[in-house]
């Protein structure tokens, strides 16, 4: 299989940072909010150091050539349909690596698509349904009030774009360095991915549940951070109830922002795991 730098799905097309040894194995690392594939740098670097081939996927809304316009363009079994076109033309199953909004894709993918993924590796979110039930049983309601900010209309923007201050201090407050808020006001901000990024949270009503608690059946490592500011202990500790595989958990001394803060014990503790 020849270097793929994009792939189309319907009329969009999504672009794909691929390097490692093209004979390798492959891993799919899909990014989370307010990121780009470029959260994947050091990852990759490792991984393909080790022998392995990385496809870093700028997902719906952050390829600039898949950016839909109708909220309901964001609900999750379009998301998913994106990465399984990507497996398509792989046409062998994967190291499949989510982090933040990119594991909520990878657990769904996982669930649709089990013959597809050799390993799943979510970092972060836990399942939804353990998600769900953190909800209705800790604070997790009250560290997910930004889910509800960013699917109000032009608010969000408005936070961002015009009071910058603001803005950055809700992502400084979650544990963003400042290179990393650097990278967001180019990337995202003045790269035009803001309100298509949101977009993810806007299609939230658009998503069905109706295999909410449909198990993962496919051996699953999950790595959540310990001074996570969204995702709380609670549904970290519901996670494993939703796995029917060999489920491993790491927790780390970490914020909500593993790849790009702690590339380096990621990257190590997924190799120890697959080996």
């Amino acid at each position: 299989m020849q270097r793929i730098e994009t792939f189309r799905r319907e009329n969009l097309t999504f672009d794909v940072m691929d390097s490692g040894p093209l004979d390798g194995q492959i891993f799919v690392l899909l990014h989370g909010f307010p990121e780009t594939n470029k959260s994947w740098q050091e990852t990759s670097e490792i991984l393909n150091q080790r022998g392995y081939r990385t496809f870093a996927v700028n997902q719906r809304g952050y390829s600039l050539g898949a950016q839909p316009q109708k909220r309901r363009d964001y609900r999750s079994s379009a998301l998913v349909e994106d990465v399984n076109a990507l497996l398509e033309i792989i046409q062998q199953p994967v190291y499949l690596v989510g982090h933040d909004w990119g594991a909520v894709v990878a657990w769904e993918v996982a669930q649709r698509y089990p013959k597809k993924v050799k390993h799943l590796i979510t970092i972060s979110v836990p399942h939804k349904a353990a998600f769900m039930k953190a909800m209705l049983s800790s604070n997790q309601l009250l560290k997910s009030y930004y889910i509800g900010l960013f699917q109000l209309p032009k608010i969000p923007e408005f936070l961002f774009e015009k009071i910058p201050k603001i803005g950055l201090a809700l992502l400084k407050d979650s544990g963003m360095t400042s290179k990393q808020l650097a990278d967001f006001q180019q990337d995202i901000v003045a790269e035009k991915r803001l309100s298509s990024a949101l977009n993810w949270y806007r299609g939230v009503p658009f998503s069905s549940n109706r295999n909410l608690t449909q198990p993962i059946e496919v051996p699953t490592l999950f790595i959540w951070g310990k001074q996570d500011s969204a995702i709380g202990a609670k549904s970290v500790e519901f996670n494993k109830h939703f796995v029917k595989a060999a489920y491993k958990e790491v927790i780390m001394d970490a914020t909500h922002w593993i790849p790009v803060q702690n590339a380096k014990e990621l990257s190590q503790t997924i190799l120890e795991t697959i080996a």
